[in-house]
């Protein structure tokens, strides 16, 4: 199956959200008890960023404490979103296109999940790999 629709991955999810005046260190640590590589920073159910394994090591290398470092300050913004109905390799490829692993479902402008590169079975991720090694070709 490699046509699976987004919303049909997402159904069941609830996805980990924290505002944007979390801490850094209540993020990872939500992030560590989820076993999860992204939370979604979000307020009044409006999205606002995305923060992420990434974020975190780059705020550490900036010498941030975690602690005292607010969510705002350090996520990425507006990230790119996916509305519900779209399919798997949609994701894949918007996912491969602006090199990130997470991508945020937004329904409406609510948001309805987040789906990673692990989200997705062999086929949909050969699939994928078939598309790319066919732009190299023609590129």
């Amino acid at each position: 199956m490699t046509n699976r629709c987004l919303g049909y991955i997402v159904k069941d999810q609830e996805p980990l959200m924290q505002p944007p005046g979390g801490t850094v260190q209540d993020a990872c640590r939500a992030m560590w008890k989820h076993r999860v590589g992204a939370v979604l920073v979000a307020q009044n159910g409006r999205l606002m960023g995305i923060f992420t394994g990434r974020d975190a090591v780059r705020t550490l290398a900036e010498g941030r404490d975690p602690a005292h470092t607010f969510l705002v300050d350090v996520m990425t913004s507006n990230p790119d979103i996916i509305a519900p109905e779209l399919t798997a390799i949609d994701a894949l490829r918007a996912m491969s296109d602006g090199g990130y692993r997470h991508l945020p479902v937004v329904d409406a402008g609510k948001v309805v999940g987040i789906v990673s590169r692990g989200d997705f079975k062999g086929l949909e991720l050969d699939r994928l790999e078939e598309e790319e090694c066919l732009w190299e070709r023609i590129c």
